[in-house]
């Protein structure tokens, strides 16, 4: 039976990640790029300025809404997960470092690609019962387009809900205590036999934690994830640019084995991995699994700004991609490369490949910094995803739908800490393909709105 459930998932992943998929995610990520005039270099500053400089701003928001800080931080919180070290490390063993440069080029067009996103959100979102703001890709498939598309909203919406028990919750739960395991056992605090124990127990913690925070409603899922996204990605950044500095010789030879491991894998990997193809598929998907550029689902979260310009809202998609890919994704490859002195390419491999780069450099003892970095990364998606999942079942249901969604949500965690999870990672990668459908097609119909109401907030 589960080699029935693994040949079908590779098919249909082969497929949904094929070549057409490739075409649809550049092709629409380019049709933007070139229509706003390549907006995502020439406001890139403003998209600096009008995150980073809001760092500060504590301006409290309305009710049923959050600041835009509060939004860009709960977007960061579903993106910047385990994507960004599990992913990339998959990423590298099984495509080789050129998969590093197609995640790059990804990461450039899904900055203009999540703008997009974000102020479609913010122009065509609604106002709950309860005063909340909701939106994403499947409120501005219904209120941006005709009748006849609505159906590509529900497809949106139940894809979303299949696919947030994996990737959202299980995986990230399932890195959390496979974290902290490889902490404990570094340091010979407890023993091997003793690990189902201690990962129920962080189950039953983990699920308590979950629960609390999503059923707290937005205004809480803001302010955790303010406070947790800028610790987590200070602290990451600063143990990878430790691995860097100590292997800065290394630096121009690295970087060149991604440039040439792009179009040649061959000379970089020893003959290992022979097609362009695997390295750029690879690139590509986890790129997509890390940032969610093209998946429409971060711009749940900014729908819920308080703001009233769907454009300056936009910019922060820039900025969310950038942190995501271009700066915490690039320092895992990176460390990766940097601290393996030898990488079994083309075999699978996850967080282990980029932990044993931080205690090449450091030692055993950063385990615990490592662990604590994953738990914050994978603890924030979970947060992330469950708003993503609850917003999902509202738009199908209805709001006395969401408190049961999210308690099943909770419980879903002591599976996460319990179960090997291999195969349910190809399973939502194989998902987030399928919830690309629906939300390409939506931002190709919608690419007109986007050009104007960007032409006209910067001509003001």
């Amino acid at each position: 039976m589960i080699q029935t459930i693994i040949q079908i998932n590779q098919t249909l992943n082969t497929f949904i990640w094929g070549i057409p998929a490739m075409v649809a995610i550049i092709g629409v990520g380019l049709l933007l790029t070139i229509r706003t005039r390549f907006l995502q270099v020439r406001k890139f500053s403003d998209a600096m300025k009008n995150t980073i400089g809001k760092v500060f701003d504590r301006k409290k928001a309305q009710k049923g809404s959050i600041s835009p800080f509060q939004a860009v931080c709960t977007a960061l919180a579903g993106t910047v997960g385990t994507g960004n070290i599990a992913g990339v490390a998959g990423a590298v063993a099984i495509g080789g470092p050129g998969a590093v440069f197609w995640m790059w080029c990804s990461a450039f067009l899904g900055m203009c690609t999540k703008f997009a996103e974000v102020t479609l959100a913010v122009r065509y979102r609604e106002k709950s019962k309860d005063g909340e703001y909701v939106g994403g890709p499947m409120y501005y498939i219904k209120n941006g387009l005709s009748h006849k598309w609505l159906f590509l909203a529900y497809a949106y919406s139940i894809l979303g809900i299949l696919t947030v028990f994996g990737t959202g919750n299980a995986t990230q739960v399932n890195t959390i205590v496979a974290a902290i395991n490889e902490a404990l056992l570094n340091m010979h605090a407890v023993q091997e036999s003793q690990l189902s124990s201690i990962n129920l127990i962080l189950g039953i913690i983990i699920m308590g934690l979950v629960a609390v925070v999503l059923l707290g409603g937005i205004k809480r899922i803001g302010r955790v994830s303010e406070r947790l996204v800028p610790f987590m990605a200070i602290l990451y950044i600063v143990l990878g640019l430790g691995v860097i500095l100590i292997h800065i010789d290394r630096v121009p030879h690295v970087l060149a084995s991604i440039i040439v491991g792009a179009f040649n894998p061959q000379a970089v990997t020893g003959g290992t991995i022979g097609s362009m193809m695997i390295g750029l598929r690879k690139g590509v998907s986890r790129g997509i699994f890390s940032n969610e550029a093209g998946l429409g689902t971060g711009s749940i979260a900014h729908a819920c700004a308080d703001t009233d310009e769907p454009v300056r809202q936009g910019l922060f998609g820039i900025f969310e991609v950038f942190v995501d890919t271009i700066v915490i994704c690039t320092l895992t490859a990176l460390v990766i490369l940097l601290g393996n002195e030898a990488i079994t390419y083309g075999a699978p491999a996850g967080a282990e490949l980029t932990i044993a780069g931080f205690v090449s450099v450091y030692g055993h003892w950063v385990s615990i910094f490592t662990a604590v970095a994953l738990c914050c990364f994978a603890f924030s998606t979970t947060i992330g995803w469950g708003l993503y999942g609850s917003r999902c079942v509202e738009f199908i249901g209805s709001e006395k739908w969401v408190k049961p969604f999210l308690v099943i949500y909770s419980l879903v965690s002591i599976l996460g800490a319990t179960v090997n999870l291999g195969l349910l990672w190809d399973i939502a990668e194989t998902f987030n393909g399928f919830m690309i459908i629906p939300n390409l097609i939506a931002l190709f119909l919608l690419s007109n709105k986007v050009i104007s109401l960007a032409k006209e907030y910067f001509k003001e």
